[in-house]
């Protein structure tokens, strides 16, 4: 009788462990240089260089599209801006 009480606490014990391991969010990875300069290519811009992240979440960096350089801002939603 021990026995079997020691095993169903036992086995709640981890049912609840592994219920709270099951409810946490997946944190999703902020976007790196490296995709940030493929959308950027995606998007005909060349020559995509000095990527620098911002404590605002916002990527600056330069690029070339049409043979002219151009200073480009991308935001956390992925919205290019070029000046």
């Amino acid at each position: 009788m021990r026995y079997l009480l020691l095993a169903l606490a036992l086995s709640g014990v981890t049912g609840t462990a592994v219920a709270v391991a099951q409810t946490k969010p997946a944190a999703t990875p902020a976007p790196g240089s490296a995709s940030v300069k493929t959308q950027l290519q995606a998007l005909h811009y060349g020559n995509v260089r000095d990527l620098r992240r911002g404590p605002d979440g916002q990527w600056t960096g330069k690029a070339t599209q049409n043979g002219v350089e151009k200073r480009v801002t991308i935001s956390p939603k992925g919205v290019v801006t070029a000046r």
